[in-house]
């Protein structure tokens, strides 16, 4: 939980700050979760799942490829400590979240707010490809724009 403060602290991730941040982390159907450390102290997460309600990602690869939603598996949750940056982490971490994904047969997807440029960068980066960016409406008082990606085939 410490390393995501930082992280929401200095990068506003996650977006609204959950009130139970370690069920936050475990949400939904995971079918994965890893961690990445560096002399002993945690530095990064990522997680991957089943298709939950709110992920736009898997309708949006479904329609593309004739396939259902549960074709698909949700990278999420993912996150490197500011001071840990710069050493291909998140790159490894997804990684590994996509390997799980295909051994289980199942394409990776995930979706980002648009606000978190960073990690937009780092999914280009690594070859993902953008579907669509859409409003989502978080709450009756919150609209958010996400950008729905695909691991790259």
């Amino acid at each position: 939980m410490r390393v995501l403060a930082e992280v929401h602290a200095r990068d506003g991730y996650p977006v609204n700050w959950p009130d139970q941040p370690g069920e936050w982390l475990s949400r939904g159907p995971l079918l994965g979760s890893w961690v990445a450390e560096v002399d002993g102290r945690l530095v990064g997460h990522v997680c991957l799942s089943q298709v939950g309600e709110g992920d736009l990602a898997p309708g949006l690869w479904s329609e593309r490829h004739g396939a259902g939603r549960s074709a698909t598996a949700v990278v999420g949750a993912l996150f490197v400590a500011p001071q840990a940056r710069g050493h291909r982490i998140g790159a490894v971490l997804i990684d590994r979240a996509v390997e799980e994904a295909r051994h289980r047969g199942l394409h990776p997807v995930l979706d980002v707010v648009t606000s978190d440029t960073a990690a937009a960068d780092l999914y280009e980066r690594l070859g993902w490809q953008l579907m669509a960016t859409v409003q989502q409406q978080w709450s009756p008082h919150q609209t958010v724009a996400i950008r729905c990606y695909a691991a790259p085939t």
